[in-house]
């Protein structure tokens, strides 16, 4: 290569090449700050989600436990009334065996009894059984 002289060109070339250089700085700046600005965006849409799933979460757990203490109490009241019953039903026993020890017979029993002397009996106002016993 032939060193040559320096014409104005090529000066024109360094002041438009410094220009290029720096519209494309400012570009690059521009850009970087939508992109900031985006990420900054979704940030906040992800922090706004967070809180919302945080709130739901809380929500839900709270939901949970009524759950959980309606079904203690319902478990509990199921209890008593199992207690209950078996007192209840010791109760009916001991009555049934007294009327047995005095002559008391199961409807089945008392309804052929009734039909051998010929007595229909009169029903209840349910309908059910005869008034003889009722």
């Amino acid at each position: 290569m032939v060193n040559t002289p320096s014409t104005g060109c090529e000066k024109l070339d360094f002041s438009v090449k410094e220009d290029t250089d720096q519209s494309s700085v400012e570009l690059l700046s521009e850009e970087l700050k939508l992109q900031e600005k985006l990420s900054e965006e979704k940030q906040t849409e992800a922090d706004a989600a967070l809180l919302e799933a945080k709130k739901l979460t809380s929500q839900y757990q709270k939901e949970a436990e009524k759950c959980s203490s309606g079904m203690e109490t319902c478990e509990q009241a199921r209890e008593k009334s199992e207690a209950a019953l078996a007192a209840q039903k010791k109760v009916s026993a001991m009555w049934e065996r007294r009327a047995r020890e005095l002559g008391w017979r199961d409807r089945a029993e008392r309804q052929s009894i009734f039909s051998r002397m010929g007595f229909t009996g009169s029903t209840t106002e349910e309908g059910e059984g005869d008034s003889f016993f009722q």
